[in-house]
């Protein structure tokens, strides 16, 4: 992992509201995760398919355009995606009131 992503997950840590940040490679197994596997496992399989859903949708839109950033907000938690060629960075956070 380059030292660009490095610097981005510590960045996003110190975020007061962040609760987790994963890093998935595109066949949904994580590379680096502050939360537990199990956990991490888990949201990793659902994003994945979201993600290829989101990207499915931009395209066929505008065959153009492309998918390059998701933010998913429910009343317990917000989900930020970010997909890049290789792989694809999740950070979870408690939405801010």
């Amino acid at each position: 992992m380059s030292a660009e992503v490095e610097e981005l997950l510590k960045r996003f840590q110190s975020f007061k509201n962040v609760v987790g940040i994963m890093v998935v490679d595109n066949d949904g197994i994580p590379i680096k995760t502050t939360l537990e596997y199990n956990l991490t496992l888990h949201y990793a399989a659902l994003m994945q398919s979201l993600r290829e859903k989101a990207r499915q949708a931009v395209l066929d839109l505008d065959a153009t355009n492309e998918f390059t950033f998701l933010r998913l907000r429910t009343l317990k938690h917000e989900v930020m995606l970010c997909p890049q060629e290789e792989y694809f960075i999740m950070v979870l956070q408690n939405p801010s009131d």
